[in-house]
């Protein structure tokens, strides 16, 4: 029996700039083992075509942007303080190499969209709507943003109706 309770959007009462940018979410995919996941401390979310969508960005080489890539419908979870060395673990290796839900010892939930994790606080079912790789040519503020890529791996973004909220 799970501790989550659907909410809606509206009753999100996190600040969006410390679930993303301080806190950290993990991405998580459905994959032929069952699902894959990677932290993202990129993002946002906002109000796109009148639909809540969340922000999420993803560099080409990482073993998640394949996945995601074949799938309709991810998640974002983001968790309590406790959670960091998951967090960290997460973000530094591949799942080519891991089963990172058996390495740190984090329950996969496997909602009919997409999994998430029993040990979230609070999560996001994203449906992707529109994608697009960032490139060079469209950066404004060059001496700023360039710093953040070595070479031509630009994120991929994706904008991604939230279709369903879980809060414990």
């Amino acid at each position: 029996m799970s501790d989550f309770k659907e909410i809606s959007v509206s009753e999100i009462n996190n600040n969006p700039f410390d679930l993303i940018g301080k806190d950290w979410a993990l991405v998580t995919v459905k994959n032929q083992d069952g699902c894959n996941t990677m932290t993202a401390s990129w993002g946002g979310v906002g109000i796109m075509w009148n639909k809540p969508v969340a922000f999420t960005f993803i560099r080409p080489q990482r073993f998640t942007y394949g996945l995601i890539e074949n799938e309709q419908y991810f998640s974002l979870s983001f968790y309590k303080e406790k959670y960091r060395d998951v967090l960290r673990f997460c973000g530094s290796r591949s799942g080519r190499d891991y089963d990172k839900a058996k390495e740190c010892n984090i329950t996969p939930v496997y909602d009919e969209k997409a999994p998430y994790f029993e040990e979230a606080d609070l999560v996001l079912i994203c449906r992707k709507l529109y994608a697009q790789d960032l490139n060079e040519q469209s950066i404004v503020a060059k001496e700023e943003v360039l710093k953040n890529y070595n070479g031509d791996d630009y994120h991929r973004m994706y904008i991604s109706e939230i279709v369903k909220v879980l809060k414990k």
